[in-house]
């Protein structure tokens, strides 16, 4: 199974269909990395987003689920046994915590990827 970043797997799920809805939850994930949802959050809404919409035809919604499950398998539950550098690679927040202004803005990204309890 190959090891994709929310970006990369956000940049699949794009490419797999001009669908609107496949199309919002490409911007979703990449949206993701700006919001107050920790990882199990964005599991749940993005679960929910593919459940409860209406993708155009079933082989795109099947590329689509295949694409967030294999993520899941390898990010979301492996991320116990990950690293925070893993963990910020595999979830697009290496930039935004090398560029954090405070330990307040760290302890924030550590709680979103489950590294710490705020």
């Amino acid at each position: 199974m190959i090891k994709m970043t929310i970006d990369e797997t956000a940049s699949a799920i794009s490419r797999t269909s001009p669908d609107v809805i496949v199309q919002g939850l490409s911007r979703l994930l990449v949206e993701w990395k700006l919001s107050a949802a920790n990882v199990n959050e964005l599991q749940i809404q993005v679960e929910r987003y593919i459940g409860n919409s209406w993708i155009s035809d079933d082989s795109t919604h099947a590329a689509v689920d295949a694409l967030w499950s294999a993520f899941c398998k390898t990010a979301i539950g492996c991320i116990g046994g990950m690293s925070i550098n893993e963990r910020l690679y595999h979830f697009g927040l290496l930039e935004m915590f090398d560029n954090a202004s405070s330990s307040h803005a760290r302890e924030v990204i550590y709680a979103k990827l489950l590294a710490v309890q705020m």
